[in-house]
């Protein structure tokens, strides 16, 4: 989950004099904020601070992030006029920023390692065609359904994006990448076999000969984990919704797990907060694919930064147990074998 944010007293003196665009195209100052919580809490790995919308802009879409509200488009995609004047990203020439900023965190973390960031294409896809932030998804849904092959284009366009932007931060330094997907949710699994899996494989095949883990979180999406792991993802994040132990029953021994704290546990008493914590640990480690412990979701703008210090010297004087060798996993279509 995205670190930096709004329960850091530093990072909201911050805002008040940048905008969010503005700390993410102010390559010394977004690796500052990128680092912060790692100095402050002592997590295990940094994720570079951004917003899915960054590589947007550069391939013709104009939008604003509105505060409390989120992405506005100034003219939503609707038709297939709007799906071609969708164009393809150069990093390099598009998002210099972005890759000065992943060096330069990469830099001040050390070892420390880095996590890339970028949106999936259903939920970019979602606040293009709706315009801005929606619950029901009603117009996106719509084109998906009434105009499937334009949707499919849409999403392909998309996919595009995402690969070019998480490629291009992992050669910048990047240790492994994360695809976040808000919305897809709230799609039953037919749909998301028919028209997001294909956009989400094709992010992680363009990866797969960069030899990094690929991570996978999608909201409020349980019955989709065993397709984020067909995807191609070597780690599902998982929400609150769902416990580690039938998580991991989904995805099976050959693959990571990550989460699944609610962050609303963390504005509790501490005893409701260390118990919650101590059973996802419980569960976590006995996965046989590998467990990190982390959030269901972001941390809430009002929590107090020393309960999340003291949960991570919590979670960091848990006993593991000696780790067991998962099963050797036969390459998926499109990964090349990695030592």
């Amino acid at each position: 989950m995205r670190q930096a944010g709004r329960y850091q007293p530093e990072y909201r003196a911050l805002r008040r004099e940048r905008t969010l665009l503005d700390i993410v195209r102010d390559p010394a100052l977004c690796a500052q904020v990128t680092v912060l919580p790692v100095r402050q809490l002592g997590v295990d790995a940094a994720i570079l601070f951004s917003d899915i919308m960054v590589p947007l802009g550069p391939v013709g879409i104009d939008y604003t992030l509105e505060e409390h509200v989120g992405p506005v488009l100034a003219r939503p995609v609707r038709d297939a006029a709007d799906v071609r004047a969708i164009g393809r990203l150069v990093p390099h020439r598009d998002l210099p920023y972005v890759l000065e900023s992943v060096a330069r965190a990469r830099e001040l973390l050390g070892p420390t390692p880095l996590i890339a960031f970028a949106g999936a294409p259903f939920t970019l896809a979602s606040y293009l065609v709706e315009g801005r932030p929606s619950r029901a998804h009603l117009a996106t849904k719509g084109m998906m359904w009434e105009r499937p092959a334009l949707f499919r284009d849409l999403m392909a366009r998309l996919a595009d994006v995402a690969a070019a932007h998480l490629a291009a931060q992992v050669e910048a330094g990047a240790q492994a990448v994360q695809l976040f997907d808000s919305w897809a949710g709230t799609l039953s699994p037919a749909a998301y076999d028919e028209f997001v899996a294909p956009a989400v494989s094709a992010i992680f095949s363009a990866l797969a000969p960069l030899g990094v883990p690929r991570i996978a979180f999608a909201l409020g999406a349980g019955e989709l984990l065993r397709r984020l792991r067909d995807a191609g993802a070597d780690a599902v994040g998982v929400d609150w919704r769902v416990e580690l132990a039938t998580a991991g029953e989904r995805v099976g021994p050959r693959t990571a797990l990550q989460g699944n704290l609610d962050p609303a546990l963390l504005l509790a008493p501490w005893s409701e907060l260390e118990r919650a914590a101590r059973q996802a640990l419980d569960q976590g480690v006995r996965h046989p694919g590998g467990f990190v412990f982390n959030l269901g979701h972001g941390v809430l703008p009002n929590t107090p930064p020393e309960v999340l210090a003291r949960l991570v010297s919590l979670v960091h004087a848990y006993p593991v147990p000696a780790a067991r060798p998962a099963p050797r996993a036969a390459p998926r279509a499109g990964d090349e074998e990695r030592r």
